[in-house]
Parts: C-alpha cells; sequence; structure tokens
C-alpha cells in the first residue's frame, strides 16, 4: 500500500502565504506525476498544480504567479508554496501521485486533504 500524507494548511490572512507539503510512503517503486488539487464548499475538486518526475510544472490560470509546486524525488515529497493568497483560495488542498508499485502496478493515490483558509 501507499500512504499520502499532507501538512501545512491553516489560517492566513489575505496577501498570506502558506506552504503544504506532501510525502509519500509504503510500496512505492518508483513515481511519476505529483500534484495538487482543491475543493472549496459546494464545487468540484479542480487541478491547482502538477509536476512531473522530471520537473515539468502546469499550474491553473487562477494560481500562476501565486503558487509554485516543486519536488524532492528523493524524499517522495512534493510541496506547494503559496503566494498571495486571497479568500477564494479557501478550500480542502488534496495531494495526488501516480505511483508505480514494487508490484508494478500504476495507480493514482490521493491524501487525506488539509484545509487552508484565506480570511482577515
Amino acid at each position: 500500500q501507499v500512504q499520502l500524507v499532507e501538512s501545512g494548511g491553516g489560517l492566513v490572512q489575505p496577501g498570506g502565504s502558506l506552504r503544504l507539503s506532501c510525502a509519500a510512503s509504503g510500496s512505492i517503486f518508483s513515481i511519476d506525476a505529483m500534484g495538487w488539487y482543491r475543493q472549496a464548499p459546494g464545487k468540484q475538486r479542480e487541478l491547482v498544480a502538477t509536476i512531473t518526475n522530471g520537473g515539468s510544472t502546469n499550474y491553473a490560470d487562477s494560481v500562476k504567479g501565486r503558487f509554485t509546486i516543486a519536488r524532492d524525488n528523493a524524499k517522495n515529497t512534493v510541496y506547494l508554496q503559496m503566494n498571495s493568497l486571497k479568500p477564494d483560495d479557501t478550500a480542502v488542498y488534496y495531494c495526488n501521485a501516480v505511483v508505480w508499485t514494487t508490484s508494478r502496478i500504476k495507480k493514482g493515490y490521493w491524501g487525506q486533504g488539509t484545509q487552508v483558509t484565506v480570511s482577515s
């Protein structure tokens, strides 16, 4: 089995910053893409940012220039640096990883989610 554990969420004022982390562990052979998604109350889950194992990144238009995704392949960890936060960024943020397990099965995994609240 594979587990994704997120950390770093919380309450921040508009204009502030937060850094999310997500560490993958378990029966991992290798990890392809990793990413962050978010879901606000009453809305569908949406992509925030993704990063390949080669470092290529993709961002939602709403976060370009404010959020930065990065990963440490040696630690199987992905990060999301969020700057200039807005109330519209309030959501539960979920980590996702596409994993090749030690059984050579390719499967997507999700973390449990971490709440980010942007409010004064």
